[in-house]
């Protein structure tokens, strides 16, 4: 089973300016890509602990200019399995 994890994760410079994690990841997990201002994402914080109780993972956070943009994801067979 491929897992999603910071160990294997390339790093931002690793990847094209767009791509914001590699490809291949959408062939084992569903990802969700979220942007937002450092304030905006401090004020999320429900949020953020409401889809780790749900089986989402956070996956990387990285900065994009004045964004933060935050990965998360769930391997195909989490999501099976809440079914």
């Amino acid at each position: 089973m491929f897992e999603l994890n910071e160990a294997k994760m390339p790093s931002s410079r690793d990847m094209s300016p767009k791509a914001v994690y590699p490809p291949e990841w959408d062939d084992v997990a569903e990802i969700r890509v979220f942007r937002a201002t450092e304030t905006e994402w401090s004020r999320l914080l429900s949020w953020r602990q409401d889809m780790r109780r749900r089986g989402w993972k956070l996956l990387r956070v990285d900065t994009s200019g004045t964004q933060i943009v935050a990965i998360f994801g769930r391997t195909r067979s989490e999501l099976q399995d809440d079914k």
